[in-house]
């Protein structure tokens, strides 16, 4: 049973566990406003806008793409369609914009952009910000548009604030207060409450330990956080699940903590279902190049539901984050089943070298039970660079065909510490060992760059597939080590600039660099 608010109002609904938003509201509550285009996550025509409240009692939304939201993550809350914006003849002002600025021809894809207008509007409204062509790009990037053209569209998203509220706002939820007013959806069952094991199709479990004790009994069940991947199995091969675990509700899992390691380095631990959306400010501040990556690895509704921890216990080895993570020297917090012998010891844990995690095609070293509590983002280090490349057809919202993570860092003219990971080059995502060989303790010359791409054919032996041939694969993979090469030389003219403009001379800093 799936209770939640739909435009305002308390609904209960009966789904099977493989039901996505998109079915839930066409097939069994008649709402067709929302149109499937793609059923994969890319077009956009089925967003909707999800909402959960606040700290204080306010509702926050987010964009989504309905067909690959599993319907059961709406009990407890609130969820908002193309139908219950207007109320009358009083447009939302997505609406009015769109209407004004003939934004819309054959209008099968308007809803979805009317929708992402709506949450950005809902953005603005609780945190007031410029709105920059790179926020407009980046709400709008879900949304294709065949017909249309996408200046009329920008120019009705740019006049959002133009247009009046509406004076009753129809998708807000009743004031619980009210006499009279239709009972609240009733918060999801959680922790000890859940029922157990068995006796529902969708299990929403609310602690680690409830988790933990699910998975063990249905290790057939599929986990569930942000469906961006595992709900394509629904969606394209038609693949029905009589039992799936949700993840979104264990509070373990959505922490996002400061912590030291036993070995002294700094940083974060990341709850294994935080969305990319929640890191983006994070990443932003300390890794921009990696939050520029998420740009391109979805859309704002791809990063508002997928989640790191996914990405990682996925295993696919075109995932864009574990090369990063891999570089940056991760390590994943393990959770699973005790031995039961003894009190306390419902849940084993471990930590476990991101380096060690990925065994072979999809196979990992979780054990049985086991899942990605979080994972460790290490503080940068001020010494240690990072650069990302990620090649793919499109250039944003696209799997990868090759992606590159280089770490190191300079010391005395020469590299150190370097970390070279690729993903789209093996059965798993995978650190190039043989080629950071070639560049550790040498400096970033010609030569030493040549011998790290010779290196690269003993570390990866890629397959050819419908992103790119392995002749592509090693050619690129290539390339991307001889622009790092070019990045570096860039850097270290730059340093020279600046040591020329401070003392008038090169000769001290060019013997460091000299072959």
């Amino acid at each position: 049973m799936i209770d939640f608010l739909l435009n305002g109002a308390p609904r209960r609904c009966e789904a099977t566990p493989d039901t996505s938003v998109l079915e839930l509201l066409r097939d069994t509550l008649g709402q067709t406003g929302t149109k499937e285009g793609c059923a994969t996550g890319d077009c956009g025509a089925c967003t909707v806008a999800i909402g959960e409240a606040d700290a204080t009692g306010a509702w926050r939304y987010h964009a989504a793409n309905a067909c690959i939201t599993p319907a059961h993550q709406l009990n407890g809350r609130a969820l908002v369609t193309v139908e219950g914006l207007a109320r009358g003849d009083a447009l939302h002002p997505a609406q009015a914009a769109m209407v004004e600025y003939h934004a819309s021809q054959c209008g099968f894809c308007t809803p979805g952009i009317v929708m992402s207008l709506f949450t950005l509007h809902e953005g603005q409204r609780h945190d007031p910000a410029p709105l920059t062509p790179e926020r407009l790009e980046s709400a709008l990037g879900g949304n294709l548009c065949r017909c249309t053209g996408y200046r009329p569209i920008r120019d009705a998203a740019m006049t959002l604030a133009d247009h009046p509220e509406p004076t009753v706002k129809a998708w807000e939820p009743p004031p619980r207060e009210s006499a009279g007013e239709p009972e609240a959806p009733r918060a999801p069952t959680t922790g000890a409450e859940a029922p157990p094991p068995g006796d529902i199709g969708f299990a929403q479990p609310g602690s680690l330990e409830a988790l933990i004790a699910e998975h063990r009994a249905n290790p057939e069940a599929p986990l569930v956080a942000g469906g961006t991947d595992l709900w394509l199995e629904v969606t394209q091969r038609l693949t029905r699940f009589p039992r799936v675990v949700d993840l979104t509700r264990v509070p373990e899992l959505q922490a996002l903590e400061e912590a030291t390691l036993d070995d002294g380095r700094r940083g974060w631990w990341l709850g294994g279902a935080v969305t990319y959306a929640r890191l983006e400010p994070l990443l932003a501040e300390h890794y921009p190049s990696f939050a520029h990556l998420l740009h391109r690895l979805g859309s704002a509704q791809v990063r508002n539901r997928g989640t790191l921890g996914g990405n990682i216990a996925n295993a696919s080895p075109i995932g864009d984050t574990p090369p990063v993570l891999l570089a940056l020297g991760s390590r994943l917090w393990l959770a699973g089943p005790g031995d039961g012998k003894g009190e306390g010891e419902e849940i084993t844990e471990r930590e476990l070298p991101l380096d060690d995690f990925f065994l072979d095609y999809k196979h990992t070293a979780l054990r049985e039970g086991e899942v990605v509590r979080a994972i460790f983002l290490p503080r940068p280090d001020p010494e240690r660079e990072l650069r990302i490349w990620k090649l793919s057809k499109r250039r944003e919202d696209d799997i990868s065909a090759v992606l590159g993570a280089f770490a190191w860092r300079l010391s005395d003219g020469v590299m150190r510490d370097v970390r070279l990971a690729f993903g789209g080059m093996a059965a798993i995502p995978k650190r190039a060992t043989a080629a950071e060989g070639a560049l550790e303790g040498r400096p970033p010359t010609p030569e030493a760059f040549a011998a790290a791409r010779t290196a690269l054919a003993s570390d990866f032996q890629p397959m050819s597939d419908g992103r790119g041939s392995a002749d592509y694969r090693r050619l690129t993979a290539a390339n991307l080590l001889e622009r790092l090469r070019l990045v570096l030389g860039d850097e270290l003219d730059d340093d020279h600039a600046s040591y020329d403009k401070a003392h008038g001379s090169r000769e001290v800093m060019l013997h460091a660099y000299a072959h």
